[in-house]
């Protein structure tokens, strides 16, 4: 568009094209790091909390009592773009005083779960060594909610159920051996700084099952009961008597066989 100019020229500027409103900074998204599966390379030099058990189970070699270590420690990752911060298990560990021949593989299948504990996948594996079994006839290890004794395959899946119960406790699986999600974990973990007390289970509802039942291995009340029957009471303790192997056995702590 052309523009007459009829008066004197005093002076001149170039005319500047308006700045644009400034668009609102956005806030820069965190990636996704869950603290669940994260890899930690190693365990962490200094303290840490842990919790010791005694485990204890009988077989057909009789009563055995072991103890075990597992180490806990804070995992930070992001989760929907905010940082958090869990508790994973990342040591299991094996006394030396205990350091027999025959536990030669208790030692060994620690140090398993220590790396898949810091390798993020500990729920699986424990989960795996659960379907261990043998044919040296059931292990007695633990008791149900309803009081009664939980027969396992091996002396290998009573440990991993002691170990589950162990995490259980801790507020990381839930009841049946199964990973709670990291958003409870979250939850969990704030709770606890604030608050001081670790996460406590709920107490279940333990009105007794029908007489002569006991739960199955899973702690499914729902299927139906799988125990070992009861064919009479132990001479010497007058614990429970079931069959191994052709012979009535004691489940009940001594380990007393008809047989020898």
């Amino acid at each position: 568009m052309a523009v007459e100019i009829t008066s004197k020229i005093v002076g001149y500027r170039i005319k500047q094209d308006e700045p644009a409103a400034a668009e609102p900074e956005r806030e820069a998204t965190l990636p996704e790091e869950n603290p669940l599966t994260l890899r930690i390379a190693s365990r962490p030099e200094g303290t840490l909390e842990a919790v010791s058990e005694k485990i204890s189970y009988v077989g057909a070699e009789g009563r055995k009592k072991v103890y075990l270590l597992v180490s806990f420690m804070p995992v930070e990752g992001v989760v929907g773009g905010k940082r958090v911060v869990i508790e994973r298990p990342v040591e299991f560990f094996f006394p030396s005083g205990q350091l027999s021949s025959e536990h030669q593989w208790i030692t060994a299948t620690m140090r398993s779960l220590s790396l898949a504990a810091r390798g993020g996948y500990v729920t699986q594996a424990v989960a795996d060594l659960r379907k261990v079994a043998w044919d040296k006839g059931l292990v007695r290890c633990g008791w149900n909610r309803y009081g009664k004794p939980v027969f396992h395959d091996s002396e290998v899946s009573a440990i991993a159920w002691s170990i589950q119960q162990i995490l259980y406790r801790r507020g990381f699986l839930d009841q049946d051996g199964n990973q709670v999600p990291v958003e409870a974990l979250v939850e969990r973990y704030a709770q606890r700084m604030a608050h001081g007390p670790a996460f406590q289970p709920e107490e279940e509802d333990a009105s007794a099952p029908e007489t002569g039942t006991v739960e199955p291995i899973g702690g499914d009340a729902a299927a139906p009961a799988a125990g070992p029957a009861v064919v009479g009471h132990c001479p010497e303790c007058r614990g429970e008597l079931i069959m191994m192997d052709g012979c009535p056995t004691c489940y009940a702590g001594c380990g007393w066989s008809k047989c020898g």
